[in-house]
Order: C-alpha cells, then sequence, then structure tokens
C-alpha cells in the first residue's frame, strides 16, 4: 500500500457544531489545530460529548476523512449520502482508508498531510439525519467485534490548503503497524 495514491473528491467544514459539513472550494489545514474556521479545530478535543468528559484531552479528530465508495454501498440499501452528508471534512476516493494502521501519514495536495489516528466512532445523530443509517455503518465481524466503516480520524501534521482533485499520497508507518481503533 505504500506509494498509493487517492484523489481528494470534495471538502468542507462548518463552523458550528451541526452534523453535515457543507462542500467548500477549499479548506485551510493548520498544523496541530485542524481546519481553519471548522467547530472542531483546536489542540484540545471539541467534540461536544468529549468535552463533558475531560475537556483537556488531545485532539485526535481534527479531520475525518470518508470514502466516496462508501456512498454505493449505502445506496444499494436504500440510503442517499453524498459528500460531506456524514460530517467528514475530506472525502477521497482510491485508497482503503479503512485498512491504513495508526501513524500513516496522508500528503493531501501539495503540501498538506494529516497522521491517521483511528476510526471515527459513528454517534446516535446520524439517525437524526436518516433513519436506520447508524446499522450500517458498522457490523459484527465473525469475532463478534465491532467493525466500524464511517472514515478515519486524523490530526494536522503539516499546514496547507487542500481541494477537490488534490493528489493524496500515502506513507506507512514503520513495522510493526498498529490497526485502527475508534477514537
Amino acid at each position: 500500500m505504500e506509494n498509493a495514491s487517492g484523489v481528494v473528491v470534495s471538502v468542507g467544514y462548518d463552523s458550528t457544531h451541526g452534523f453535515s459539513k457543507p462542500p467548500k472550494s477549499h479548506i485551510d489545514l493548520i498544523v496541530g489545530m485542524g481546519i481553519q474556521g471548522d467547530a472542531h479545530f483546536g489542540r484540545t478535543v471539541q467534540h461536544r460529548s468529549r468535552v463533558a468528559i475531560d475537556p483537556t484531552q488531545p485532539n485526535l479528530r481534527q479531520v475525518h476523512l470518508l470514502h466516496s465508495e462508501l456512498f454505493a454501498t449505502l445506496k444499494t440499501a436504500g440510503f442517499v449520502v453524498t459528500a460531506g452528508d456524514l460530517g467528514e471534512n475530506v472525502t477521497t476516493e482510491g485508497i482503503d482508508l479503512l485498512s491504513l494502521p495508526a501513524g500513516t501519514l496522508l500528503t493531501l495536495g501539495k503540501h498538506a498531510s494529516v497522521e491517521v489516528t483511528g476510526l471515527r466512532n459513528p454517534c446516535s445523530q446520524i439517525e437524526d439525519f436518516q433513519k436506520g443509517l447508524l446499522g450500517k455503518l458498522g457490523f459484527r465481524g465473525p469475532d463478534g467485534a465491532l467493525n466500524r466503516i464511517a472514515g478515519i480520524m486524523a490530526t494536522v501534521k503539516s499546514s496547507g490548503r487542500v481541494m477537490p482533485c488534490d493528489r493524496i499520497s500515502v506513507t506507512l508507518p514503520p513495522q510493526p503497524h498498529r490497526a485502527l481503533d475508534r477514537v
């Protein structure tokens, strides 16, 4: 997977703690903080449920990336989902995001890069968006473990502007690789 590449399909952010992220012409990633103007921008956790538990936690969820290939899967189950609808900041194509190990570096465009921290843990707000959708964003494997498929989370390692059609390159961390877990 080293040298794998993909493309940015869409980018978005929202200054409020709403659910979906409206598509934008570009986003500006700021090292250690997240996406300029987004409600989740900051060094410490910004997700309201996590702030209530411990507002001093590091923000491991600065950028939410989601693979556009998921939209076709959801469509076969009767759901219409497009870029930004599930609250992602970056919609991708051509990279199996869910199979990346923790610590993978994704370079977005010429300058920006993010480090993969874990899997997005889908929340009950998804049910308000489309009834029954939450149950399609995870499934139980043969071992009984819950497999989450609602994208990945990352922190910003290099600042830069990201736009649709930007290339994405993948740099895997050194072995041994650590599987993604929810963050």
